[in-house]
């Protein structure tokens, strides 16, 4: 299991150094810097970061296929390539991002108190974190599930934990953290919450839990690393918009980063961050999800 996680890692880390590196034509990759040439308007957060040549991104360290730490203390991932299209739509080119590992139960905080310029990080938009932050996207919609051990066939989805006899890990602050609370006839006894999704992950190796549950594609990336420990069950049970995290009232960020996220669905790099990243667990190029310009 060790060893196939590292043989993972590895690889993951190998794919972040050659994204960071390409370059050309065409869609180009998501370090490239289309925006090189651009200018913004006076006093903006686009002109600042440019200016600066430098940003400070919030992402996940631990989320195989949107987030993950490789080997060059980089993440890699789905998440990482959206947030350097976004950078170089800024001028700004890959090698000039600070990665922030940015945990579920700290998001709306990093932000609020500017130690990242923005958060992508499988930000989930809903109105009580809109109360604290602005969103824009969604870029993706993914939607929750669950991840067992493979020899496991006693669940098959969230209604089983009403039985109140079996243990669910999710992580603190985090939108399918409190969406399992529903099937629950004992929170404090049936729930598990950790700071981040890897310890679940060890728990339910060790049978401290019977499930772990967040995001299908998330999910997905766990179960390839596994070497066939785990294993998804049941169906998809709620829908999860994926947005970028922004300063609260930024309105004209938040209106560039919708742009960007728009264009590059249309010119191919939204398709090749997928295929690039999280596309080697589910090979379909998500459907881009209409941006909610609020």
């Amino acid at each position: 299991m060790q060893a196939m996680r590292g043989m993972y890692i590895a690889a993951v880390a190998a794919l972040a150094l050659g994204l960071s590196a390409c370059g050309g034509g065409g869609g180009g990759g998501a370090g490239d810097t289309p925006g090189a040439t651009a200018s913004f308007e006076a006093g903006t957060t686009m002109e600042r970061l440019k200016n600066a040549q430098k940003v400070k991104v919030g992402t996940k360290f631990d989320q195989p296929g949107f987030g993950l730490k490789g080997l060059d203390g980089k993440p890699a991932g789905f998440d990482v390539e959206i947030a350097k299209i976004i950078a170089g739509e800024m001028g700004i080119s890959a090698d000039k991002i600070e990665w922030v590992a940015t945990p579920s139960a700290v998001r709306e905080e990093v932000i609020e108190k500017g130690d990242v310029d923005y958060v992508v990080a499988t930000y989930t938009i809903n109105d009580k974190r809109k109360e604290r932050v602005d969103f824009a996207g969604p870029y993706y919609v993914a939607g929750q599930q669950l991840m067992v051990r493979s020899d496991d066939n006693s669940v098959t989805g969230p209604e089983v934990f009403r039985e109140g006899t079996k243990k669910v890990c999710s992580v603190q602050g985090s939108t399918p953290g409190n969406n399992i609370k529903q099937y629950l006839r004992d929170e404090a006894a049936q729930l598990v919450l950790f700071d981040v999704y890897s310890k679940c992950v060890d728990a339910l190796k060790n049978n401290q839990v019977d499930a772990v549950t967040t995001d299908n594609v998330i999910l997905l990336g766990y179960v390839a690393d596994s070497n066939g420990a785990f294993k998804l069950t049941g169906s998809k049970f709620t829908e999860e918009p994926y947005g970028i995290g922004v300063r609260k009232g930024d309105g004209k960020f938040r209106t560039f980063i919708n742009d960007v996220i728009e264009k590059a669905c249309q010119d191919g790099r939204y398709a090749k961050a997928w295929t690039d990243t999280a596309g080697k667990f589910d090979p379909n190029v998500p459907t881009c999800p209409a941006v909610n310009r609020y």
